[in-house]
């Protein structure tokens, strides 16, 4: 991570990079797990990515990126359970420009940057998959490294996922400002019960890290 490292703008000017997120909600040789938090007008401090990472959006508000570079500033408009992947880029900051609270969870993984642990992979069989035979899930992105479902799941129901010989993280799109931070890690292999919801909700993402289980 390089907050606190000073760096030159094309205008000479210095600037002090900042964390990529508000705060670290789960970490472990993989992964780390940052909940991004702006409220109407905030902006993210100037900041650089390590990492290829995954966004996660828990609630959300137009935005705008600007890049220290001078390149145009780009639009952002999400909805809430979509996700995107971006690999390392150039120093950036996200503003909010909507009337509304704008959160998500940025995944880095760390395996594909930088931050790489070096640590060998455990190998199971198969791929991920939901034991239940109809699941109300779709995929809502889909790279060669990860892939991200969207579960909405139906009231008193609980569905189990199976990681085969991919980890997952599993997010709770409704605990955005939970200690918790609904961040669940499943091992290849595993198992994991999404916790049923009482009434319809946002739901979960499940994010699989498809490299993992490349020889």
């Amino acid at each position: 991570m390089t907050a606190g490292t000073t760096v030159e703008a094309p205008d000479g000017t210095k600037v002090v990079l900042g964390e990529i997120g508000t705060r670290v909600v789960f970490e472990n040789s993989r992964v780390r797990v940052w909940e991004v938090a702006l409220d109407p007008g905030d902006s993210q401090p100037w900041h650089l990515h390590h990492n290829p990472y995954v966004v996660l959006c828990l609630s959300t508000s137009p935005c705008h990126m600007d890049w220290l570079d001078g390149s145009p500033a780009r639009q952002l408009s999400e909805t809430v359970g979509g996700s995107v992947y971006r690999p390392v880029s150039p120093v950036h900051m996200l503003t909010n420009d909507g009337d509304a609270p704008y959160r998500n969870r940025l995944i880095e993984v760390l395996d594909l940057g930088e931050e790489a642990s070096g640590e060998p992979h455990l190998r199971a069989e198969g791929d991920g998959a939901f034991t239940e035979s109809v699941v109300p899930a779709k995929v809502t992105l889909e790279e060669d490294d990860v892939r991200v479902r969207h579960v909405i799941a139906e009231p008193e129901t609980s569905y189990t996922w199976n990681t085969g010989a991919t980890p997952s993280l599993v997010i709770d799109l409704d605990l955005a400002t939970e200690a918790t931070a609904g961040v669940r890690y499943v091992e290849p292999g595993e198992s994991y019960a999404l916790p049923a919801k009482s009434t319809r909700t946002s739901g979960y993402n499940v994010v699989e890290l498809l490299y993992y289980g490349r020889a």
